[in-house]
């Protein structure tokens, strides 16, 4: 790193527990962020600002006028635009050091398959449980560390799943398939701020995977009540019957 960036990133290399090789490591990653709505914008801003090396942003709509109240990457300038080129366009402006490139289509199976075998870490910021499942068999499949969170109304959860790590539990192992329910913000409605939370912490958690820096959150669940103001946290065994992960 030059003297540029040292100045831009020293506010947290200056952390005894990251320090100049944690951001090396940053500097150094690839990440893949689905989605670049309510959880997908304060994940990608984040990371962007702490300068992970290439920022990979797969989403397919457009920019829509009822997304800006949560989706804070966007602008009223790109209203129409696709979202990962208004993503784009703002991430430059925070961090022009950082490489982002742009997937404006819903990807196939290999297409994903192909990408997450390349990167370091998955962001999985998607609002249905299909694309959340081919998500974690794909990471368990190339062993990627997936970062996937949900948020709805007031309530929001997390979770970090690391398949190089072979005793800890999957997506699947929380939610087996057939027991998921689908609702969409569009239908029960968000407040802003629980998914500003949650992507937000999402981009905490990816930093502590790629950089080693303190403990991430594999094997647990954060659940949080935005009403009450209210974290639980949850341990997850492994299902050793999982139809992902499992014998």
């Amino acid at each position: 790193m030059n003297d540029e960036l040292l100045l831009r990133y020293s506010r947290q290399i200056m952390l005894p527990e990251f320090d100049y090789d944690g951001q090396q490591r940053l500097t150094t990653s690839r990440v893949l962020i689905l989605g670049v709505g309510g959880l997908g914008s304060p994940a990608a801003l984040y990371l962007a600002a702490a300068g992970v090396g290439e920022l990979v942003l797969v989403d397919d709509d457009a920019v829509e006028v009822s997304n800006l109240q949560r989706q804070i990457v966007h602008r009223e300038s790109t209203v129409g635009l696709p979202k990962v080129e208004s993503a784009q366009r703002t991430l430059a402006d925070v961090n022009p050091h950082v490489t982002v490139v742009c997937h404006s289509t819903r990807l196939a199976e290999p297409e994903l398959s192909a990408l997450i075998a390349e990167v370091d870490a998955v962001v999985d910021c998607t609002d249905n449980f299909s694309s959340r499942y081919l998500t974690n068999r794909l990471c368990v499949q190339h062993k990627t560390p997936l970062i996937t969170a949900a948020a709805i109304r007031w309530e929001g959860q997390i979770m970090v799943v690391d398949p190089r790590q072979a005793e800890k539990p999957c997506y699947q192992c929380l939610y087996g398939e057939g027991q998921e329910q689908n609702l969409n913000c569009s239908e029960t409605g968000i407040m802003s701020p629980v998914v500003g939370m949650l992507g937000t912490w999402q981009a905490l958690e990816t930093i502590k995977v790629l950089s080693g820096a303190g403990q991430a959150l594999v094997g647990q669940l954060s659940v949080f009540d935005g009403l009450s103001g209210q974290w639980r946290q949850l341990k997850l065994p492994k299902n050793p019957d999982c139809g992902c992960c499992g014998a």
